[in-house]
């Protein structure tokens, strides 16, 4: 199966799923994440989920660790293939996350937003090197028992380093003629499986292209 998730990031229901099912048999799953949940909520993960590919439900969980498992227990019945939460909400936070979560769904954790850069952390109070935070957080995700992270291109082969065998979803995924758009550190996806990724998040070159089907598959065509 191929290991690029789409990234229909739309409220509009119709849309995600026209553009679903142009690209299903190129891509090997579909991101939702909270543009789409707020707009259409479980009935619309529902309607997704027919179309017949797993489904990567991106809500990026980050709060107490008691209310992230009541939330997560909430979703169990949609049976995400994948969720996310935050690996800064802390160990006992990812720990309930993963004990709620339902068997058979993996719980990645976010280490840094592919929309963040050196500045940024120093305006958060942290030390301006992405590198040093991704690879923190990668151990705490590691100790804490979820299933992986998620984190740029440029981190992964150094996180696959410390964990073998976590799942390593990268976002920020641009084809090498690609728009970067508001992602400041990105990679082309051939790049990225070669450095270790699972799986590969794509949204606008295939949600965007004029032909969302020819876009799937000529990026399939460099993997």
């Amino acid at each position: 199966m191929s290991p690029i998730y789409v990234a229909i990031d739309t409220p509009d229901l119709e849309r995600a799923k026209t553009i679903a099912q142009r690209v299903k048999a190129h891509v090997g799953g579909i991101k939702l994440g909270l543009e789409f949940f707020m707009a259409n909520g479980r009935a619309g993960v529902h309607e997704m989920h027919d179309i017949g590919l797993p489904i990567f439900l991106d809500l990026k969980f980050h709060d107490i660790p008691n209310t992230v498992a009541k939330a997560i227990q909430a979703l169990r019945p949609l049976e995400p293939a994948i969720l996310t939460v935050h690996a800064a909400g802390g160990r006992a936070m990812l720990e309930d996350a993963k004990a709620a979560a339902p068997t058979g769904t993996k719980v990645v954790a976010v280490t840094m937003l592919t929309s963040l850069d050196d500045s940024d952390l120093t305006s958060i109070g942290l030390k301006p090197d992405p590198h040093e935070q991704v690879m923190r957080l990668t151990e705490l995700a590691k100790a804490s028992g979820v299933d992986g992270i998620v984190c740029s291109g440029n981190e992964v082969a150094a996180a696959k380093k410390i964990w073998h065998d976590g799942f390593f979803v990268i976002p920020g995924v641009r084809p090498a003629n690609g728009v970067i758009g508001d992602q400041k550190r990105v990679v082309t996806p051939r790049a990225a499986l070669d450095a270790g990724a699972s799986i590969l998040v794509v949204g606008r070159p295939i949600t965007q292209a004029a032909d969302p089907d020819l876009a799937a598959r000529e990026i399939e065509a460099t993997l």
